[in-house]
């Protein structure tokens, strides 16, 4: 453990001497907390970055960027809940904390949102329409075609409505973020940094466009990656299907995609099958077309699988494509990227049984053209048998709700390891340098990076995203030259390929022949998230805030997005500095449901965040969210949140008694010197132990142990100590023999109280940050939140006492307790005689409180203390009769 950057205790007796006047509520309440101090946080700007702070002194977090066009569930406020835990804690250890927030606003999800709030559809051949107003009562069903310009104009209004709902739940929640440190991933600065980072990498050779085959979703008709990939079953058959030999045999392949027989390439078969080897390097026709097919050999074929032989089309699946590759087969392409058979014959087919057959499945989808191909295959008789059902895994967009198609699409890629084992050996070693929380969650990683087939694509076709920097000039027929890409300068970014032209260019030569294109892709969401550190750290815009911040101490987000945020973010650090971006990752879990199944809208399990906060109060919702571990998941139940509502009102009424204007504590200048009694010193030392075990774990970002560390001291101090020292404290206490005891008695409860409360409040501020706030304000100056973090140190040499001494007096205390609930009495109601039982060295720590004890129990008569070679400390007693 490292201390925080004080080194010596503070001068408490001059704090509390110059602290203001003690104002108590006479009823302290919870309601309205939230809106009193976010103001007040608001309008101080308490969380302010203080960017004059050497490096040394910052602690920088890279924050994830939610979509605001998507809803906020209770898993949302837990995992940003844990990062603002650790910027309070850093923030109070003395570190000024960058803490950012942004908005992640482009991408499908906001496209699909405004095309159905506002009624719209974009059409990029339609002008630009400065008039266009939506419609009032928009159609969803009968969308109106608007200009791309249109549209975008349109997403910008509807995401800056959703931001601002965002910011204000946030803001509830007690996020201390720095809300002068914003940015989007659609705006101008993430338009700058993400055409500047793009331009480098593509100079740098990390950037490359390619024709290749594309996972596509037809659907939302965009290019998807291989980290937005999500295996999923669904039904199919499958069929037994005749390609014929070269003498005519039957060659019987079994496949769940008759429909794609259209494009095969290869009949493969593995190089040790002894079925087949005489048939490598002949060929095969195949049924209904008559097209010839080479019979090759590859080891990814399966021997014990079907008949050991298998078609390659291109393509059917991402094995198809590493066939195609490696075996440098041709490209027969048939599905387009509508999801439906082309409608131009293709040029393979050159017989008219052929070509005759095709035209039938011209225009058709994927579906209709399998029950066609079935239908075609019964006919010739190379069908063998019905088709046989199954439930299969087959890829589909996260997004998406049909299966993907595999076609043939020019596209941008970044180099990430996927080809290159240089590289992804260089990736693996970058994810060594960072600390992760939970650490098993690094193994998440190295297997991500190890299984990659392919480099990352980050162009997409849609509208609402950042455009790629790029033009393409055309020759005299029109033709794009895409090897030859025009690129502005970086001092020209941003740019807008759409309606910006090139240097050296007209708008006037748009689209004509000798003239230019524009690149009509935009960058994936994640092209641009992954740039977050730059974008929010002032990347090649402000070198002063830049050297100040990165590389960032922390990122944190949930595990399952590993392999697209955190890995896409070290791609482009490793590419741009060849550094990591942050020192540490901390991990999420879910959130489940009691059954410990995965919220979802589908399965109406779903938490709505403003109502667990309205109901219960941020502080609470707060406490649940803490006592999440990182990386774990957590079951989710309504009614725990009652117990983090408790635990703020308890700080509140015990906070209210011990500055209660009869104690006179909370004006008191207090010391750890005045701590004199047995019971106050050894309460002091439990606290130091709190003090340390709850840094040590803040250090390790073990948030929940540091909660239960802090919370387990706070109940035992208002359920045992405040009860034991209340009527020394008053004054009040008197000895065995009636009289009263000393003032110094009195002054070593008092300090001891006061120095408990002042430490307790900064321990518990990062969870409970408002009503820790509230009991600060009734007797300190300034913000808990900006008061320093509690060290050892400043405890005393009290903090060196032996803490276990609380635990048997409160033993004591606990079976006074006992005797009278058993006797069914009221606690005021005296005892005539006590008697304790137990090991001589605890008789002797329960003996040194007698006085408390005395008090606190209504001991009137005699105290026995009786010894015991073993066992634990027992408690007997005499009720004294009522009158």
């Amino acid at each position: 453990m490292t201390d925080s950057p004080q080194t010596t205790a503070p001068d408490t007796t001059t704090e509390a001497a110059a602290a203001p006047a003690v104002v108590v509520p006479e009823k302290p309440a919870l309601e309205g907390l939230e809106t009193k101090w976010a103001d007040a946080w608001k309008q101080a700007d308490t969380y302010r970055f203080d960017r004059t702070q050497p490096r040394a002194n910052v602690y920088s977090i890279d924050t994830p960027p939610p979509t605001v066009s998507g809803s906020l569930h209770v898993g949302h406020v837990f995992s940003y809940t844990h990062t603002d835990l650790i910027a309070r804690f850093q923030r109070m250890t003395g570190k000024s904390v960058f803490y950012p927030m942004g908005w992640d606003d482009n991408g499908l999800p906001t496209e699909r949102r405004v095309q159905n709030y506002f009624g719209v559809r974009c059409d990029p051949s339609l002008p630009y329409d400065k008039d266009f107003t939506a419609p009032e009562k928009p159609d969803p069903k009968k969308q109106i075609p608007i200009s791309r310009p249109n549209f975008i104009e349109l997403c910008e209004q509807l995401v800056e409505e959703d931001e601002k709902v965002f910011e204000s739940l946030w803001r509830t929640l007690g996020l201390s973020v720095d809300w002068n440190e914003t940015y989007t991933t659609i705006g101008h600065k993430a338009q700058a940094v993400s055409q500047t980072a793009f331009l480098r990498n593509f100079a740098r050779g990390e950037a490359y466009l390619q024709e290749a085959p594309t996972l596509w979703d037809v659907t939302f008709q965009t290019a998807v990656a291989q980290a937005e990939l999500e295996s999923r079953e669904y039904a199919g058959a499958y069929h037994r299907v005749s390609f014929h030999a070269p003498d005519g045999a039957p060659l019987v392949i079994e496949t769940t995609r008759p429909e794609l027989i259209v494009s095969c390439v290869a009949l493969i078969a593995h190089p040790t099958d002894e079925r087949y080897q005489h048939l490598f390097g002949t060929t095969a026709t195949s049924p209904v077309f008559g097209v010839e097919i080479p019979i090759v050999a590859h080891e990814a074929a399966e021997p014990d699988k079907g008949s050991g032989l298998v078609m390659c089309c291109t393509f059917g699946d991402l094995t198809d494509v590493t066939w195609w590759r490696e075996l440098q087969l041709p490209v027969r392409t048939v599905i387009g990227r509508d999801g439906r058979f082309l409608r131009e014959t293709p040029e393979w087919l050159v017989t008219e049984a052929a070509q005759a057959a095709y035209a039938e499945l011209a225009g058709k989808t994927a579906f209709s053209a399998r029950e066609q191909m079935v239908s075609y295959l019964r006919e010739s008789g190379d069908l063998d048998g019905d088709p046989k059902p199954t439930q299969r895994m087959t890829n589909f967009y996260e997004k998406g709700d049909k299966p993907l198609e595999i076609v043939a699409t020019r596209q941008w890629y970044v180099r990430n390891g996927g080809r290159d084992a240089d590289l992804r050996t260089a990736l693996v070693d970058e994810g060594k340098k960072i600390t992760w929380h939970p650490a098993h969650m690094q193994h998440r990683y190295d297997n991500w990076v190890g299984g990659l087939n392919g480099d990352w694509l980050i162009s997409r076709q849609r509208f609402f995203g950042i455009p790629f920097p790029v033009w393409y000039s055309l020759d005299a027929e029109g033709e794009p030259d895409y090897a030859n890409p025009l690129v502005p300068t970086e001092a020209q970014l941003p740019v807008d390929p759409s309606t910006d032209a090139p240097a050296g260019y007209t708008a006037e030569q748009r689209g004509v022949p000798g003239g230019f294109i524009g690149d009509p892709d935009v960058m994936d969401t994640w092209a641009t998230s992954s740039l977050t550190p730059q974008i929010a750290g002032g990347w090649e815009t402000d070198p002063d805030l830049w050297s100040r911040v990165y590389p960032m101490d922390l990122c944190t987000q949930g595990h399952d997005i590993i392999r697209t945020w955190l890995f896409s973010r070290v791609v482009r650090a490793h590419h741009e500095d060849n550094t990591v971006p942050w020192a540490h990752a901390m991990l999420s879990g879910f959130v489940v449901d009691p059954d410990r199944k995965k919220m979802s809208k589908s399965k109406g399990n779903v938490v709505v965040p403003t109502e667990i906060l309205d109901k219960y109060g941020a502080d609470a919702v707060r406490w649940r969210a803490a006592m999440a571990r990182p990386g774990l998941d957590s079951p989710f139940d309504e009614t725990q949140m009652k117990v983090g509502r408790r635990l703020a009102m308890k700080v509140l009424n015990a906070s209210r008694f011990v500055l209660d204007s009869e104690f006179g504590v909370g004006a008191t200048a207090f010391s750890p010197v005045a701590i004199v009694e047995p019971v106050d010193v050894a309460l002091a030392g439990r606290l130091a132990g709190v003090v340390r075990k709850a840094t040590e774990a803040f250090e390790a970002y073990d948030y929940t142990t540091a909660l239960e560390t802090v919370e387990k001291f706070f109940w035992e101090f208002c359920d045992d100590y405040l009860e034991l020292v209340k009527e020394r404290a008053y004054g009040r206490a008197t000895d065995a023999d009636g009289a009263p005891t000393s003032d110094a008695g009195t002054e070593s409860a008092k300090a001891t109280l006061a120095l408990a409360l002042h430490v307790q409040l900064r321990l518990l501020a990062p969870f409970l940050p408002y009503v820790t706030e509230e009991v600060w304000s009734w007797w300190q100056e300034g913000s808990v939140h900006h008061a320093a973090w509690p060290t050892v140190l400043e405890i005393g040499s009290a903090g060196a006492a032996d803490g276990s001494v609380v635990e048997h007096v409160a033993t004591a205390l606990g079976g006074i307790r006992g005797v009278k609930s058993q006797a069914k009495v009221s606690m005021r109601t005296k005892l005539a005689r006590v008697e304790f039982t137990g090991p001589a060295a605890v008789l002797d720590v329960v003996r040194g409180a007698e006085t408390d004890l005395r008090n606190a129990g209504k001991i009137t008569g005699e105290v026995v203390y009786t010894e015991a070679e073993s066992g634990e400390l027992t408690v007997t007693a005499e009720v004294v009769p009522e009158a």
